[in-house]
């Protein structure tokens, strides 16, 4: 194997395993969801797709064949982990934040798209802060 291959696959994996390390480090040391839901994620998309794009160079490189494994495995934590995120970040704004008093006015006809419009039976998440209100 070429020299330049071992740097470049030494690097992504130098790289990865960065990412991974920090990202674990930002879970321990934030003490809030969303903060912490934002070191994930990116350590996850980031850390992991460098490991996993070295080690499908290594077998491209020294066996010969493409692995789609890798590039599969790596295509899907692009697609699931900001969308997971999105999703669990909206669960938390939907029981953690009053859209009348946290939120800054949206400045057009509709309020904010995880708290409008109401749902089709009629739920309206707003009127939870009211009952906590009173």
């Amino acid at each position: 194997m070429p020299f330049f291959v071992e740097v470049i696959i030494s690097l992504l994996i130098v790289i990865g395993g960065l990412f991974l390390l920090i990202g674990s480090f930002g879970m321990i040391k934030l003490k809030d969801l969303l903060p912490r839901l934002h070191a994930p994620t990116k350590a996850s998309t980031v850390g992991l797709g460098g490991i996993l794009i070295a080690s499908m160079l290594f077998f491209w490189i020294e066996r010969g064949h493409f692995t789609i494994h890798e590039l599969l495995i790596t295509l899907f934590i692009f697609l699931t982990a900001p969308i997971t995120a999105n999703l669990i970040a909206k669960a938390y704004m939907l029981l953690n934040v009053d859209p009348n008093k946290d939120l800054p006015p949206s400045k057009q006809n509709e309020g904010w798209a995880t708290f409008d419009p109401v749902g089709p039976e009629g739920y309206d998440p707003s009127e939870e802060y009211k009952e906590k209100e009173t």
